[in-house]
């Protein structure tokens, strides 16, 4: 009986000895930073998206038809992948928009906004609009597919890339102060569809809503950058809110140091791009807006505006600052306002 004993306190001790070992030697877990979260938006993550997502498959994703059904699908399951909910209800993230609104159309066809959605954990009532939209336009005659790569499948696929590094956020008990809204409008290149019906049938009442990041166009460089690539187009951020700029100004300097270009934010920029995308809907509530841009290119509304042709790393880097510039925003202690309206 003395030995079995014995031997049960030897098995003990031992085991005893083992789990004070385990615990000496493990590693403690890392504390993901804001930098860490942000770094999760790769070049390679981006790549095997718009690979997928403006592929020949999508037929070009023209409002209403085949291909921009299949986009939308494709967005739904990314959300639903990653236990990111929808605010409408469990499973449905179509914000439906009936055939009879896209009154410009020879043949409309209904169509839906795709919509997702981060609680805020302690502002939950004023939410972060960020926005770009899927559609693109289509087919020729001949059959060409008009990809839409850059246009705007670069803004989609780096949305997704930013929802995806903030639910890491959430899952890890640093979720944002305020809620994020991640909105892929349909109809934009038909006429600004689908964030003009957000704007007359929104989710969350505008006067919630703190501002619009809007991204349209980040894959590609200006050939009048060729020599200077490290850049991203800025239009819009100082129109209605000083404040915003300011953020916007401050976390470019501390995480990204890309340089914010204004070229196309002044008030007589013949091409007009302040009004030509979707940030324009919010910006017309006066709602504070930044219309992030990379500018056009030969490949604009073409066949030839394909995956291959986008830069990845630098693409990544612009979606880091979207990201950055987010977070700042949802966990400020004070709210973003249109101060230009006082």
């Amino acid at each position: 009986m003395k030995y079995l004993l014995l031997s049960i306190l030897t098995v003990f001790a031992v085991s005893c000895n083992s789990a004070q070992n385990s615990t000496a030697t493990k590693s403690p877990v890392k504390q993901m930073t804001r930098v860490d979260y942000a770094n999760t938006i790769t070049a390679a993550d981006l790549k095997t998206h718009l690979y997928i997502f403006a592929g020949d498959a999508m037929e070009g994703r023209m409002t209403g038809q085949k291909g921009q059904k299949l986009a939308a699908e494709y967005l739904r399951n990314f959300y639903m992948d990653e236990g990111i909910p929808s605010p409408i209800e469990e499973k449905n993230y179509y914000q439906t928009i009936p055939a009879s609104y896209f009154g410009r159309m020879k043949d409309p066809k209904g169509s839906e906004n795709i919509v997702a959605y981060i609680k805020g954990t302690e502002k939950p009532n004023e939410v972060i609009v960020l926005s770009a939209h899927y559609d693109h336009v289509g087919t020729d005659s001949n059959g060409n597919v008009y990809n839409g790569a850059d246009d705007d499948g670069s803004g989609t696929v780096a949305l997704l890339e930013i929802a995806e590094a903030f639910q890491q956020a959430v899952k890890e008990g640093n979720g944002p102060k305020r809620s994020i809204l991640f909105l892929h409008v349909t109809g934009e290149e038909i006429g600004l569809y689908g964030s003009k019906y957000y704007t007359e049938n929104p989710l969350f009442p505008l006067a919630n809503t703190v501002c619009n990041l809007n991204t349209d166009m980040i894959g590609r460089i200006d050939p009048d950058k060729a020599d200077n690539p490290n850049y991203v187009y800025l239009i819009g951020s100082d129109k209605l809110s000083q404040e915003l700029h300011d953020v916007s100004e401050s976390v470019n300097k501390t995480y990204t140091k890309l340089e914010l270009d204004y070229k196309f934010n002044d008030d007589n920029d013949p091409n007009r791009f302040y009004y030509r995308s979707d940030h324009y809907n919010f910006a017309k509530n006066n709602i504070p807006v930044i219309f992030y841009f990379n500018g056009t290119h030969a490949d604009y509304h073409q066949p030839t505006d394909t995956p291959d042709k986008i830069e990845y790393e630098l693409m990544a880097k612009r979606a880091q600052l979207i990201f950055q510039t987010t977070w700042e925003i949802a966990n400020r202690e004070g709210r973003i306002t249109a101060d230009k309206l006082k």
